[in-house]
């Protein structure tokens, strides 16, 4: 079997580890819990016949004072970039962070997710921002934590990705 390593980057509170609970549990939780450092877990996805063990490292979000660890990303595959539809700043967030990560390890498939598309009224990513991010290249997947919307999809386009690399 193959195994292959994917990070979840991402400003505090976008939903990343809600994400990684729906993905591998098909669970979601109201409750806010902080991670530190990073959190680990796995998930077998079958991707044309062949069967891919991702293991998912789950960072701590980023902001001014926090600077993710770009060491944790040392080894992975790819990575999933996700913000906040509810929140514009995470979209500039995601954009250092994906720079970063071209700086110290290349051009990695990844996939960019809005998550809480469950809150779509609220949002201040808006479509051109969208289309500013697919004009680059990115791959955008509008997804829901807390409903699944989009989540199952985003994991397996990135693994697809992997796989074709």
């Amino acid at each position: 079997m193959i195994q292959k390593k994917i990070c979840l980057l991402g400003a505090f509170a976008v939903g990343k580890t809600s994400l990684v609970s729906r993905f591998v549990k098909s669970l979601y939780s109201d409750q806010y819990i902080t991670t530190v450092g990073v959190k680990v877990d796995k998930k077998t996805v079958n991707v044309n016949g062949q069967e891919i063990n991702l293991i998912v490292w789950d960072l701590a979000g980023e902001d001014e004072f926090q600077k993710a660890r770009m060491s944790y990303l040392s080894g992975a595959s790819g990575y999933l970039l996700v913000a906040d539809g509810t929140r514009i700043d995470t979209i500039e967030t995601a954009r250092m962070l994906r720079q970063r990560v071209n700086e110290n390890f290349g051009a990695l498939p990844f996939i960019f997710i809005i998550n809480k598309a469950d809150l779509a009224s609220e949002w201040e990513i808006d479509d051109q921002a969208v289309a500013e991010c697919e004009g680059q290249g990115w791959t955008v997947i509008k997804a829901s934590a807390k409903t699944g919307e989009g989540v199952e999809e985003a994991f397996a386009k990135l693994a697809e990705k992997i796989y074709r690399k």
